[in-house]
């Protein structure tokens, strides 16, 4: 059972990696353009959804017979069932929503960060060595 996990470990984060980079490689594609970060974000956004849920719809649906549980040894398939769905659901929705959330604010954050370090250095006072 161990390895069966590790696989759907795997699984989930190969596709959540897979269409994060659809989304965020379309989004630069659109801002070496001219778009700025919110329009290229909401157009990336329309037009990888499709090929998103296409991956993330067949995922599920190809666990729902193991979810189901039908035959022989089903008793023990169906919590990975369950987690395969589970997981490829919640997955889709922090690609969809999450990452381009962060594709916003990350940056603002790091330029924040960056802003209050050298304005912090600009009004310390500079002291020599063994004062």
């Amino acid at each position: 059972m161990g390895s069966t996990l590790q696989r759907l470990e795997i699984l989930l984060i190969g596709l959540v990696a897979k269409n994060s980079i659809l989304l965020v490689e379309y989004t630069n594609q659109l801002r070496d353009k001219g778009m700025d970060a919110v329009s290229a974000l909401l157009e990336a956004g329309r037009i990888r959804l499709r090929p998103i849920l296409m991956t993330s719809v067949a995922t599920i649906m190809g666990a729902v017979p193991v979810a189901w549980g039908v035959g022989a040894g089903s008793a023990s398939r169906k919590p990975l069932g369950y987690a395969i769905v589970g997981g490829v659901f919640f997955s889709t929705a922090l690609t969809l929503f999450v990452v381009p959330a962060a594709y916003l604010v990350i940056p603002a954050l790091l330029r924040r960060g960056w802003a209050y370090r050298l304005e912090r250095r600009r009004d310390e006072p500079i002291t020599a060595e063994g004062d």
